[in-house]
């Protein structure tokens, strides 16, 4: 049986804070503590994030979990995905299937093509090369897969004045090349063959838009 002066002496207690909630001034008070609450709550949960992703190595996009970023991808306006992988090119039991556009503009990718106005489908041979070149009228969106392939793009914020990535021949990789930005694809592959896609905005017409030969030791 519950002791009846201790209930008196809890009333008692509880008293000057059960008259203060029956005040109209209340309220304001009581959604100030649970906004604080609430602010509290958040801050937390940003920093256990933040301490998360800076626990991590820069190795996927957050959009594309299997999606694999390396150090450079991002110096040569590219990304890549292993074909064991279930990525989001993968659709089903067949293989990969992608469209360039929609997935380098949904990766971020700046630069690439807004639309496929001109195609072209290649295959570059062992120890061959394709490109090493600057458009100056669209920007090109390339899908490359097939073999161990370097892809170089011009990029005047690095020392060497470009910067390349090595892709591997179990990787599919989408990258892109500005209006005005050299780039190039070289087969280091000693069996297999280098297959691309590129994909441009604009009908290049003449050889006077275009820059040749921009590397030499290519």
């Amino acid at each position: 049986m519950a002791n009846p002066r201790r209930v008196v002496i809890d009333n008692q207690r509880l008293s000057p804070i059960i008259n203060l909630l029956k005040k109209p001034q209340a309220f304001p008070i009581l959604l100030s503590f649970f906004l604080f609450l609430t602010w509290i709550s958040l801050r937390l949960q940003h920093s256990s994030h933040v301490s998360s992703s800076s626990s991590h190595p820069k190795s996927t996009l957050n959009s594309h979990p299997d999606l694999k970023v390396f150090d450079d991808d991002d110096k040569v306006n590219l990304i890549r995905f292993g074909l064991a992988s279930l990525s989001p090119a993968r659709k089903d039991e067949r293989g990969w299937l992608l469209d360039p556009v929609i997935l380098a503009r949904d990766s971020q990718l700046k630069g690439g093509a807004a639309s496929c106005v001109s195609i072209h489908v290649g295959e570059i041979r062992p120890g061959g090369l394709r490109g090493n070149h600057r458009h100056h009228t669209c920007n090109e969106t390339f899908v490359i897969w097939g073999a161990k392939t370097r892809f170089r793009l011009e990029n005047h914020e690095v020392d060497k004045g470009y910067a390349e990535v090595l892709i591997g021949e179990d990787e599919v990789a989408v990258a892109v090349s500005p209006s005005g930005t050299a780039h190039a694809l070289v087969n280091v592959d000693p069996v297999r063959s280098t297959f691309f896609i590129g994909c441009q905005d604009y009908i290049q017409n003449n050889s006077s838009t275009s820059d040749y030969k921009v590397w030499n030791d290519l």
